[in-house]
C-alpha cells in the first residue's frame, strides 16, 4: 500500500521522543517518517504490516523500524468491539539518525550504529535476552531525565548494535511511493475491508468497488503500490491469522483452514508452506518447543 507521510512530534528540548500509550487499539494508518522507531508491545495482539511483510505481533514484541519504512499495526477484531477488558499498551521511541549531533555517527567508536541503522531499513525484530534487556531499558527510560536520559538511550542503541538476536522483517529495495491524502484514504479502505472480510470468498469485483476502480485499474494500482497482487496480499493475511490460531491451539487444523477463508485443506497446506516455509504441523511444533524451552 502507498504509505502516508507522518510528522512525528519531537520534543524540542530532547534529542529523541518517547511515549507510553494505553488505549483500546491502534489507529491502523499505513505511514512512514524519517525518524527511526523502536516499538515495544507490552499488551495487545494483532497483525503488523512492515514494508512488504505481514506478520503477527503479541506481547513482548520489540521492533526497530528504519528511516521511511512504511508500517502500521492492526489489533485483532476483539479490540475493536468496545471491550473494556481489552487494551493495548506500548512504549514507542522516535529518533533521527543524527539526533546526538551531526558529527556523532562519524566517530570511529560509533561505526556500529551506522551499521545498525542501515540494517533497520528492513525492520529488525529483537528476541531472546536482547529483547528482555531492551524491555527493561525502555521501561527505565520513561522515568529518567537529563544526562541519565542520554545514557539510557545510548545503552539501548548499544544493546541493539551489539546483538545478533534479531531477525530482519521486510525485504526488497525499501523504496516506496509517497501518497496523497486521497490515496491514503483509498488504500486504508482496502486494507480495513480486507481485514474485516478475509474469511469470505472475496472477489476482485467486490474489493475493486471498495476503491471505486474497475477491476483492471484496481489490479494495476494495487500491484504498483504494494509490489504484489491483491490475491497474494489476501493469502498472506489469511496465513497470518492461521499462524496465530495454530499456536493458540484451540481448534483442529481443518477448522482453522475454514475459519481463515480457505476452501479446502490441501489448498491451505500449499499456501501455508509457500508463505512460512513449513507445514502447519511443523510451525505449531516449532512454537510449542520454543515455549517449552523457555
Amino acid at each position: 500500500m502507498k504509505p502516508l507521510f507522518h510528522k512525528v512530534s519531537l520534543q524540542l528540548e530532547s534529542s529523541y521522543n518517547i511515549r507510553h500509550d494505553k488505549k483500546p487499539h491502534f489507529v491502523g494508518i499505513w505511514h512512514y517518517h524519517p525518524e527511526l522507531e523502536l516499538h515495544y508491545v507490552i499488551k495487545g495482539e494483532g497483525l503488523s504490516f512492515i514494508g512488504n511483510t505481514i506478520r503477527n505481533f503479541s506481547p513482548g514484541e520489540i521492533v526497530l523500524l528504519g528511516e521511511n519504512l512504511p508500517h502500521t499495526f492492526r489489533c485483532k477484531e476483539e479490540y475493536h468491539q468496545n471491550n473494556p477488558d481489552l487494551e493495548i499498551e506500548v512504549i514507542v521511541m522516535h529518533f533521527l539518525p543524527d539526533c546526538l549531533g551531526s558529527q556523532f555517527l562519524g566517530l570511529p567508536d560509533a561505526h556500529q550504529l551506522s551499521k545498525l541503522f542501515e540494517k533497520a531499513r528492513s525492520g529488525l525484530s529483537f528476541t531472546g535476552a536482547t529483547g528482555e534487556k531492551l524491555a527493561r531499558l525502555m521501561h527505565q527510560i520513561l522515568d529518567v531525565s537529563g544526562l541519565e536520559r542520554i545514557i539510557t538511550f545510548l545503552s539501548i542503541l548499544h544493546t541493539m548494535a551489539e546483538s545478533e538476536e534479531f531477525v530482519s522483517i521486510s525485504s526488497g529495495s525499501g523504496v516506496f511511493y509517497r501518497s496523497s491524502e486521497a490515496d491514503n484514504i483509498k488504500l486504508n479502505k482496502i486494507y480495513n475491508y480486507t481485514l474485516a472480510n478475509y474469511r469470505k470468498d472475496l472477489t476482485l469485483s467486490e474489493i475493486a468497488s471498495v476503491s471505486n476502480l474497475s477491476v483492471t485499474s484496481f489490479c494495476r494500482y494495487f500491484k504498483l503500490m504494494t509490489r504484489k497482487t491483491y490475491y497474494h496480499f489476501l493469502i498472506e493475511i489469511r496465513i497470518s491469522h492461521a499462524c496465530r490460531a495454530l499456536v493458540e491451539d484451540k481448534a483442529p487444523t481443518e477448522q482453522i483452514c475454514s475459519d481463515c477463508g480457505f476452501n479446502n485443506v490441501s489448498n491451505f497446506y500449499r499456501h501455508f508452506k509457500r508463505v512460512t516455509g513449513m507445514t502447519p504441523f511443523d510451525y505449531k511444533r516449532k512454537y510449542l518447543n520454543k515455549i517449552t524451552a523457555n
